[in-house]
């Protein structure tokens, strides 16, 4: 492909994340969402609409579009058996976290990916923010040492009783929703999990509704949180031994960061985003694809394996199975 190949995307799935994206990708250059498929067509319609898009009338409809890639925006417990389709279909796949519900699922879609050598990533959004980025500058000219501590957290108490996070037969709760953001800032900064310990709460409908966890990383240690039942909106932290970073709420959009180092110095960094946020993981996707990229450097495929193995570790500990496991 060349550098400016416009990148015409599907997406599975039509709810708000799918509208989220497709916002998105108004904010990316050479790049346009041209199909949609929803199992209600009435909601693929409606999303159609809104981007001079066509809705499929089945999702093999949709795989054999026209489109270059796929953005996979259903509820947890069908992105395994959407992306292995997508997959063998021979299309890139962008799929919503967490990419699957569990750590055998994934390496079945990493496995479809290798056959297929096709494109896989998890769309996981920080990283990809213009703030995130300047921070990691920042710590590369001006370090505050190895960090060695990551404390973050999210609790979200306004979530309605028909949400699919608190949906036991559709995968939801805590860990999976919410818990997978703070995974990826401690897997990002710290290594592989060695040790997960977890307390929390299952909730009436059979899923976690809040989960604590302290884990031994290659690098370190992480406290971290997520709930659905608690108001916890918050921060993150890192530490080092020649200073700290507050990433500032709410760090999963990164627009705000304070880098105070023992010396005293105290450094503001201000990096604003537009188009939502999820604009920047896409164009980083579109630009992998026109490259012939299999994976991400910066999203790896061990990052979502490293993830996954601690939501699996405090789910194990919660005593917390779901029926598509």
């Amino acid at each position: 492909m060349s550098e400016t190949q416009t990148i015409r995307w599907g997406i599975v799935g039509a709810g708000r994340i799918a509208h989220r994206f497709a916002q998105g990708v108004a904010h990316v250059a050479h790049a346009r969402v041209e199909a949609v498929w929803s199992r209600r067509a009435t909601t693929a319609q409606a999303l159609a609409a809104t981007c001079g898009a066509k809705a499929c009338e089945s999702v093999d409809a949709l795989f054999a579009s026209g489109i270059d890639a796929v953005y996979i925006a259903t509820i947890q417990d069908s992105h395994a058996h959407y992306a292995i389709a997508a997959l063998e279909a021979g299309l890139p796949v962008l799929c919503e976290k967490p990419a699957t519900v569990n750590g055998a699922q994934l390496e079945r879609v990493l496995e479809a990916a290798r056959r297929a050598q096709r494109l896989f990533m998890e769309a996981m959004k920080p990283p990809f923010y213009p703030l995130y980025r300047k921070l990691r500058a920042q710590l590369d000219a001006d370090p505050i040492g190895p960090v060695g501590l990551v404390r973050a957290g999210c609790s979200v108490a306004s979530v309605p009783a028909d949400h699919p996070s608190l949906s036991f037969e559709q995968a939801g709760g805590a860990l999976l929703d919410i818990g997978v953001y703070e995974m990826f800032l401690a897997v990002d900064w710290l290594g592989a999990p060695r040790e997960v310990q977890t307390v929390g709460r299952l909730g009436s409908t059979g899923v976690d509704t809040f989960a604590s966890l302290n884990c031994q990383h290659e690098h370190g240690i992480a406290q971290l949180f997520c709930g659905l039942d608690l108001h916890g909106y918050g921060d993150a932290l890192l530490a080092g031994p020649l200073g700290n970073v507050t990433i500032h709420a709410n760090w999963w959009n990164p627009a705000r960061a304070t880098v105070r180092y023992v010396d005293g110095r105290v450094v503001e960094l201000d990096e604003p985003f537009e188009g939502g946020g999820l604009n920047y993981e896409t164009a980083h996707f579109c630009e992998l694809l026109r490259a012939g990229a299999l994976e991400s450097p910066v999203m790896t495929h061990d990052t979502s394996r490293r993830m996954l193995a601690m939501a699996d570790a405090a789910r194990a500990a919660l005593g917390l199975r779901f029926p598509c496991e």
